[in-house]
């Protein structure tokens, strides 16, 4: 599954879960998504079959969706089912964390129960830098290490509650809550921040609204994190909701 010709271009990066190459556009980038696994900053690793077919095809689909509402993003077309064609961005090494209900970190961290609904949703920024483990940022902190401008700062989060919003609704459509998700933005050669990366199983928390046990309702990623199995099943489930309501 999955299978293309191999890219043509000169391999730029290769991260946890995408592989970067050059196109003979200059302003163009493509990526190529992987079946690799990561989660606990690459702790733990392993392959979730069909994973980079399906990731970029939810991807794909949400990208679409953001565009027609207005946001603007990297994703140009799909060339392949596990191949996307980019933008090139300069990115801006930072993670915006948007949390809706509680889970994860935010439980360990301050002792709020898991799934305590965040009214108003929480945008949190934190450093893109594995060698520190991708730390929370207060935004004095980004400021000190110049990772963004104050102006920059306030049109990510901005950005950040408009994506959340459709996001939001999109999920309802499908049944599905969106708990939480990462988002990454870059600047366009002429200086415009877009959305970048991805959004999928691998960037979201999404539980589903027609389960109740708390396991079995889980969608994404923390499948693989809590060993709870049949993780490629529950990302099939998400695309096929995706692609039912695109």
């Amino acid at each position: 599954m999955g299978e293309s010709r191999s890219p043509s271009g000169e391999k730029l990066y290769e991260g946890k879960a995408k592989i970067l190459y050059a196109t003979e556009d200059s302003e163009i980038l493509l990526t190529r998504y992987k079946d690799d696994a990561t989660a606990f900053n690459a702790q733990k690793r392993g392959t979730i079959a069909g994973k980079g077919q399906i990731n970029c095809a939810i991807s794909r689909h949400l990208f679409e969706m953001l565009e027609s509402a207005g946001v603007p993003t990297h994703y140009v077309d799909c060339p392949t089912p596990i191949e996307m064609r980019v933008k090139r961005l300069t990115i801006v090494p930072l993670e915006v964390i948007v949390r809706n209900v509680a889970a994860g970190s935010l439980c360990k961290q301050t002792g709020i129960e898991l799934g305590r609904v965040i009214e108003p949703a929480i945008v949190e920024f934190c450093y893109k830098n594995d060698d520190f483990g991708d730390p929370l940022l207060s935004e004095g902190r980004i400021y000190a290490l110049k990772l963004a401008t104050p102006d920059q700062v306030e049109e990510i989060e901005l950005m950040s509650r408009r994506i959340n919003e459709l996001l939001t609704d999109f999920f309802k459509q499908c049944r599905i809550t969106l708990v939480d998700f990462k988002l990454e933005f870059g600047i366009t050669t002429d200086g415009k921040i877009v959305l970048g990366d991805e959004i999928s199983p691998d960037t979201c928390r999404l539980w589903d609204n027609t389960v109740e046990d708390p396991q079995a309702r889980v969608l994404d990623k923390d499948r693989f994190r809590q060993d709870l199995g049949d993780v490629e099943g529950a990302y099939r489930r998400v695309l096929e909701k995706v692609a039912a309501i695109a």
